[in-house]
């Protein structure tokens, strides 16, 4: 691991943003964070191409998939997660007794471990942004309250979906 550096402005990081927080963000370095996850809604994403004309090509990459499965990575990170902040092991252990090892259960190992980087990196004073759906906000709520406190929760916006 690199010691943390300040990257200029405007770079674009691209891989695990774990990883990037770890050996390029300093502690209390960021003021605004707008996180949007994968939902673990199953699906496998895909970056598109265009062609010079805005015509539709066949080239693609597969960008990520979201899936997430509790199996050596998970284990290993719900590990890492105890070791780096007890607290926050504590909470999702309970989450795993009460869940099991599971599909979502991973899923949180993997949100929580990055969500007490990215309360590392963020100024006192700084805003956290979190994008998720509703089949884990509430789990991610709770793990948010552990990590910042509960009365650092400022508000929820809900979207409206309208159909024609």
């Amino acid at each position: 691991m690199t010691s943390p550096s300040n990257p200029k402005v405007n770079t674009l990081f691209y891989g695990d943003n774990l990883k990037i927080l770890r050996d390029y963000l300093r502690s209390e370095s960021i003021a605004l964070i707008y996180l949007d996850p994968p939902f673990n809604n199953k699906e496998t994403y895909n970056v598109l191409f265009k062609e010079k004309g805005g015509k539709q090509s066949a080239a693609q990459i597969q960008a990520f998939d979201d899936f997430w499965h509790w199996d050596d990575a998970a284990e290993a990170a719900y590990v890492e997660l105890h070791e780096r902040s007890p607290e926050v092991g504590e909470a999702v252990k309970a989450f795993v007794a009460f869940l099991g090892r599971n599909d979502l259960t991973a899923y949180l190992v993997m949100m929580a471990i990055r969500l007490v980087e990215l309360h590392r990196v963020l100024k006192d004073n700084g805003s956290l942004y979190l994008h998720c759906d509703p089949t884990a906000s509430h789990y991610l709520k709770v793990i948010l309250d552990t990590i910042f406190g509960p009365t650092r929760f400022r508000n929820e916006i809900s979207w409206k979906r309208t159909y024609a």
